[in-house]
């Protein structure tokens, strides 16, 4: 940014520039999952390492939750919590999660221990748990803004894994279906509260930070799943080893 205060559609426009750039469905770790070019033991290693990822973001939308000045920011960034977590036993975004690592033979204990873990996707995970607990909220908000792109990711996803893959179905991959619509109506809000918000070159530049940020811990977890599991396949000590499982 060159410190000029840029108009709410400047600042929409900016940040649809940082996916368009950033975001991780350009990750080749990604191109190969969606294309089919990996094999089953390189997707139970993405699942899994996945999975950490998906249970954190309740934690980290609760810790922006209780720093919400008003009932009604509070209502709406709860329904991010609920979707996730559910609102009873075996409902929710992360226990679907887990149907697609049981749907993949991955034992839901070794899943939810976490004890096969990639050290990069515990780092990544941590980091931006800390970076929404520690930031504004304004910045806290901005950094889950990767969900204005998740849908086409999301779309795109699951046609090739059902097309590619013989071990995935369409039950396998339930945790998605909801995503497609629960992603757009929360990076509408988060776009609209950003975009009335941020009204310095301070602010904004904090904004673009917090999502180029974001992209970064997504391009990361992917990084490190591409060293371990494909090229040059190097898996760090006490990591899932698909031969052990």
């Amino acid at each position: 940014m060159s410190g000029h205060l840029l108009s709410p559609d400047e600042l929409e426009a900016a940040l649809r520039a940082i996916g368009a750039e950033r975001y991780h469905n350009l990750h080749p770790f990604h191109r190969a999952l969606h294309d089919g070019r990996l094999n089953r033991a390189q997707v139970q290693a993405w699942a899994l390492n996945r999975y950490y990822y998906q249970a954190s973001i309740p934690a980290k939308d609760a810790t922006l939750l209780a720093r919400l000045p008003t009932v009604e920011l509070r209502r709406e960034w709860r329904r991010r919590i609920v979707d996730h977590d559910g609102d009873a036993p075996g409902t929710g975004g992360v226990e679907r999660w887990l149907r697609l690592t049981d749907g993949l033979g991955l034992d839901r204990g070794y899943v939810e221990s976490l004890e096969g873990l990639l050290p990069a996707t515990r780092f990544a995970v941590d980091a931006y748990v800390a970076f929404v607990r520690d930031r504004s909220i304004l910045e806290g908000i901005a950094s889950s803004l990767t969900e204005l792109f998740s849908p086409t990711i999301i779309s795109e996803r699951v046609a090739g894994m059902l097309q590619h893959y013989d071990f995935i179905t369409s039950e396998t991959l339930a945790y998605f279906h909801p995503r497609l619509t629960q992603a757009p109506r929360d990076s509408d809000f988060a776009l609209a509260y950003v975009k009335e918000h941020a009204r310095t070159p301070e602010q904004q530049k904090a904004v673009l930070d917090a999502l180029n940020f974001k992209c970064g811990v997504l391009w990361a977890m992917l990084d490190e799943l591409e060293y371990a599991y494909v090229t040059p396949g190097r898996i760090p000590p006490g990591a899932f080893r698909p031969d052990a499982a």
